[in-house]
């Protein structure tokens, strides 16, 4: 059973997705904070092993509550709840190599999802957030770098990281290029390490740097 804790500060947010996630048989919240210094002391307090953690918070903002769970609980894997009104601190996130983001807004499965690749020691990241961040991120000057940090993937490995860019999922990207959700996993794993990224929005940042593809 994977134990899970979440923290919003929205009453009703936080019972949707305690609702969500309860209809999971191998998913229980086991605890919950309205605020970012409880969310840090009831995660340590229920060994939990999934942190749902919204970035706007009283106390102690979400990102502030991850990073000092990242050192009094590193075995917690957490992973950000946010909107698309909060930009500045997605991007601050995401340059952080944070793994995990989801939409408020997101669906039930995609929820659910997130949390059990968390669990299993995998990045998720909602292909919205990735867009979202594609499209407002700037980082001049850069071409020149992503395009030789690129050149270190093979021919496959190169459209599957420009379809990332397009903030395709593992699903979307498989059914364009005829191969299996499996492959193109694997595909990513070698991508990040070529990369030195931390997550697909890295990843797809770096690509959007270097420019059309030639």
């Amino acid at each position: 059973m994977i134990r899970v804790l979440v923290a919003d500060d929205e009453a009703l947010i936080l019972a949707g997705i305690r609702t969500v996630l309860g209809s999971a048989p191998d998913i229980e919240v086991v605890a919950q904070a309205s605020d970012g210094r409880t969310a840090v002391e009831e995660a340590v307090r229920h060994r939990i092993d999934v942190a749902l953690i919204d970035i706007n918070m009283p106390v102690m903002d979400g990102l502030s509550a991850i990073d000092e769970l990242r050192r009094r609980a590193p075995g917690v894997r957490s992973v950000v709840l946010t909107s698309f009104g909060a930009e500045p601190n997605v991007v601050r996130a995401v340059q952080s190599g944070m793994a995990g983001f989801v939409l408020k807004n997101c669906g039930p499965e995609e929820l659910i999802r997130a949390v059990r690749a968390a669990h299993d020691g995998e990045a998720y990241l909602s292909p919205a957030v990735t867009r979202m961040v594609l499209g407002m991120v700037t980082e001049p000057g850069r071409r020149r770098e992503a395009a030789e940090r690129l050149a270190a993937l093979s021919p496959r490995e190169s459209d599957v990281a420009y379809l990332v860019a397009e903030g395709l999922s593992n699903a979307e990207i498989g059914r364009r290029l005829h191969m299996s959700e499996t492959t193109i996993k694997t595909y990513m794993t070698r991508i990040l390490a070529k990369l030195d990224c931390a997550n697909r929005v890295q990843a797809a940042l770096l690509v959007r740097d270097a420019g059309p593809r030639a």
